[in-house]
């Protein structure tokens, strides 16, 4: 049986974006446990905690207040306790330095946010079928 942390760590700024996300990996039939935060302070606080819920994928957004996706990842890849986390950057950014800069700090996929919502279903379809049934990841 498998055991294995298969919560998402949604970091996300816009709550409109964040609740797109939820009916996307409901449609997507995707039921794991979801956490949110608002930007990347808030992030990093919550993997602060002394205890927290596994988490399998967090799913960052590049353009956020406080601290941005950027700036976060660059701590949770540098930071003993997170760097084996998988990181997923969604983001609407087009700018191929953001896609260089994302792979430098780490990221482990790059993934462009879709403009329609039956391909954003089939984005966390995929990417749950990957991270949560495919891969092995530590623990």
């Amino acid at each position: 049986m498998d055991t294995r942390p298969h919560a998402f760590l949604i970091a996300e700024d816009d709550e409109d974006d964040y609740l797109l996300t939820l009916e996307a990996l409901k449609d997507a039939g995707v039921d794991n446990a979801v956490h949110w935060v608002k930007d990347g302070e808030a992030l990093m606080e919550f993997l602060a905690r002394d205890e927290i819920p596994p988490i399998g994928l967090i799913i960052l957004d590049l353009n956020m207040p406080r601290k941005d996706g950027r700036e976060a990842l660059r701590e949770i890849k540098n930071h003993p306790r997170h760097r084996r986390l998988p990181v997923i950057v969604l983001t609407t950014s087009r700018a191929e330095a953001d896609v260089a800069q994302s792979y430098d700090l780490g990221v482990n996929s790059f993934i462009r946010k879709p403009s329609r919502f039956h391909e954003l279903v089939e984005v966390f379809r995929e990417l749950s079928h990957y991270w949560f049934k495919t891969v092995t990841l530590p623990h």
